[in-house]
């Protein structure tokens, strides 16, 4: 006779892992309904024919996780419950009467639980440069134990991750995002500010890492013109010290400017992997490592440093390299500036706060930072004066535009007993209100808090596109290789042509 049976699984983090856990389990004869939840952690399968538990726990651990199985309690055998809570638990003891002696009836089940355990956070990050980065922390974040979900936004550079404190901690977040590459830190709901000012730090330095870099390779740019055109200025004079030119100032550009594609190539590769950084730093290594070779070799050759005869040094391409770098820095700065944009609906949400509240305090009426209002304080508002937090009116009337909130143009009249929204703007009459919800608990705030949350969540087709992704940057290296191999082993090319054609594949990649 079938029987169904839910296994308790460990180490599940993705529908990857769900996959691949139905697939071993596909195998076995004798089983059926296969319903695999990373979310919940389970696997709820119906064997027959003989078939055990214990094969269906070997089946799960040969594809790589741990299984247990969960006997199911009748209802009609749970006699009692019991719920208590003390010292940041949850006891909950069921006592059992007429099931199987394997669960030992006359021993009531006492499980506990953390209260709240689940926590969600907000983790600002920074040295991301492409979606693969995205999905190599959220890889490695779903490898805490722990962790329930995590999300990573590429373009607001944030990672939302819901995991139990009772497992996992807050450092064990970011030390598993430090050891990929990354830089990481939580975001403070007492400084909603700390995330614009982070932003904005970036992008100052992308734009100076830009200017730089383009500095540095201009001077380049009039040296591959004496290519075409004889009557430039200075050729003559120029022409036999481009190679030494090139070098010095290439050099810096490569392994400064460019250090952050070097860092984002590594940690990839240690995540066992590869993503857009790897491109940028296969592409320009290629051309830069290249000409040293042959400026090293005609070094060898000629014993000088400089073009023999009023020539320039043959086959050299540092120009190549320092263009790439400069033109991706430049792609990223604008990025960076665009991505800034998408959180201007946040911005001007934060600026409808009121920045201070008159409180009520001792007898005395005093000007206090909206930061330093306590639940329970009485607040006293005046005509015309935005509503500094969420509360009940205890005493006065007025009329208050709440046209930011329910998008009602009318004001709505308010008395003792009323409900008043933080943010919102009082009319007509003087009132005195109870503080209800401040900080991170007002209306407002759980807004602002919803729309962060929208941002660091991901559609099914980004995750599709992240699986592809996945894949993109090995099958462009793969290519890029073929084609080196094809023209110079097959078709005849020179080395030098051949290495172009490599590293044109990669950099239109």
């Amino acid at each position: 006779m079938p029987t169904t049976h839910t296994y308790a699984v460990k180490g599940m983090h993705c529908s990857s892992c769900e996959q691949l856990i139905t697939a071993e389990l596909s195998e076995l004869k004798g089983i059926s309904d296969i319903h695999v939840d990373n979310k919940q952690g389970t696997a709820k399968v119906t064997l027959s024919n003989g078939l055990q538990s214990q094969d269906v726990i070997k089946a799960i651990a040969a594809a790589g996780y741990e299984a247990t199985l969960q006997q199911d309690i009748p209802t009609s055998a749970v006699s009692n419950v019991s719920v208590s809570e003390a010292k940041g638990e949850i006891t909950i003891t069921i006592h059992l009467s007429g099931v199987p002696t394997a669960l030992e009836p006359k021993t009531p089940i006492v499980k506990k639980t953390a209260a709240n355990a689940r926590q969600s956070i907000n983790i600002s990050l920074s040295g991301m440069h492409c979606s693969s980065c995205a999905a190599l922390i959220e890889r490695a974040v779903k490898k805490v134990p722990g962790v329930h979900q995590a999300n990573v936004n590429f373009a607001a550079e944030k990672a939302r991750v819901v995991y139990d404190q009772s497992t996992a901690t807050e450092t064990d977040l970011l030390q598993a995002i430090t050891k990929t590459g990354y830089s990481a830190e939580i975001i403070a709901e007492s400084n909603p500010q700390a995330d614009a000012q982070k932003r904005q730090l970036s992008l100052a330095k992308l734009a100076r890492k830009f200017w730089v870099s383009l500095a540095l390779s201009f001077p380049m740019i009039y040296f591959m013109l004496f290519d075409f055109f004889t009557f430039i200025p200075g050729r003559v004079l120029l022409l036999p010290y481009i190679g030494i030119a090139s070098l010095v100032l290439a050099t810096p550009v490569q392994f400064i400017i460019g250090l952050g594609f070097y860092k984002g190539m590594w940690s990839s590769l240690r995540m066992k992997t590869f993503n857009m950084d790897s491109l940028i730093a296969i592409g320009t290594s290629t051309a830069y490592f290249y000409s040293v070779i042959n400026f090293v070799m005609y070094y060898l050759k000629s014993g000088s440093l400089i073009g023999l005869g009023g020539a320039k040094i043959p086959e050299l391409y540092f120009e190549t390299a320092a263009f790439l770098i400069t033109f991706v820095v430049l792609g990223k700065w604008l990025e960076s500036r665009a991505k800034n944009k998408t959180s201007d609906a946040i911005k001007k949400l934060m600026g409808l706060q009121a920045k201070t509240a008159r409180v009520i305090r001792d007898g005395q009426t005093l000007d206090v930072p909206i930061d330093e209002v306590r639940e329970g304080e009485t607040i006293l508002v005046r005509p015309g004066e935005k509503i500094p937090v969420d509360g009940v009116i205890i005493k006065g009337l007025s009329a208050v535009d709440e046209s930011m909130l329910t998008g009602e143009s009318l004001p709505v009249e308010k008395r003792e007993g009323d409900t008043v929204i933080g943010a919102t703007i009082n009319k007509t009459g003087s009132f005195e209100f109870t503080a209800t919800k401040v900080g991170s608990e007002t209306m407002l705030s759980q807004i602002i808090r919803l729309i962060e949350e929208a941002q660091g969540s991901k559609a099914p087709i980004q995750a599709f596109a992240d699986r592809i992704s996945a894949w993109f940057v090995p099958a462009v290296i793969v290519l890029a290789m073929a084609t080196f191999v094809v023209w110079y082993f097959l078709l005849g090319a020179t080395l030098s042509f051949a290495l172009m054609a490599f590293t044109a594949v990669i950099v239109i990649a």
